[in-house]
């Protein structure tokens, strides 16, 4: 495995290890964060703080720290990134994705035990789902949100780090995605992010667990952030 590949891979588990620790956090029963009753904003900002920590950490062993494969696919169409080099990368983030929620999975493991599926325990943990189920509105959403994230951070890049871009800004991008559009689709604005997750509570003997994965969902969260990192790259690419 090369070192870029590795870096994906490696950053994208990070982002999700801390990212659904997030959600675990908030819905289980029994944690603390549930017993305070944990809102929006610790979702903003821990989602946030995940994806600069996986940044930092794809940058560390030498990837460029997409960790997303619609930026991946977006740098290739827009003839930024090598086509050559776009399925290792995807290949790594979904592996990566996939393991950095069984971790989280594992970690909050008797909390799962104590969380009943009728009271929290489902795939909504670990991956979107629409505040109001239409369709149509929803991709637009996913679209629009992905578009502003990647339109932003590529218009301030930072030669210092591999790739050219500035993890500390992740954060704050994500906080203000979040903020703006988030509360309608949860904003996957990263296949990685939400597709892997799904398959793996979908796939692994969760305690407890809700059987209704939201599997006629999952491709809007697939879709809108290719579609919306595309025409954000693609723009850019003009100036």
């Amino acid at each position: 495995m090369s070192q870029p590949v590795l870096g994906e891979f490696l950053g994208t588990m990070v982002l999700t290890l801390f990212g659904c620790g997030v959600g675990c956090s908030i819905n289980l029963k029994k944690t603390l964060a549930n017993a305070v009753g944990a809102n929006w904003v610790l979702v903003a900002f821990g989602w946030g703080i995940a994806v600069m920590l996986g940044v930092y950490t794809a940058g560390y062993v030498g990837a460029p720290g997409h960790l997303n494969p619609a930026l991946t696919v977006a740098f290739a169409i827009a003839g930024s990134f090598p086509w050559s080099d776009t399925l290792p990368f995807i290949g790594a983030q979904m592996i990566g994705g996939f393991l950095g929620a069984l971790i989280a999975a594992i970690h909050f493991w008797p909390h799962f035990q104590a969380t009943p599926a009728e009271e929290g325990n489902n795939v909504g943990i670990f991956a979107t789902a629409p505040a109001i189920d239409s369709p149509l509105f929803n991709l637009i959403s996913e679209i629009i949100a992905t578009f502003a994230f990647v339109f932003t951070f590529l218009l301030f890049p930072s030669a210092d780090f591999p790739g050219g871009f500035q993890p500390f800004l992740f954060l704050f991008l994500l906080v203000g995605i979040s903020f703006s559009f988030g509360s309608t689709t949860g904003y996957a604005i990263n296949p990685a992010r939400d597709l892997a997750p799904r398959l793996m509570y979908t796939l692994l003997p969760i305690p407890n667990k809700n059987t209704a994965y939201n599997w006629k969902y999952a491709w809007v969260p697939l879709i809108g952030p290719l579609v919306g990192a595309t025409i954000a790259a693609l723009l850019v690419a003009q100036f």
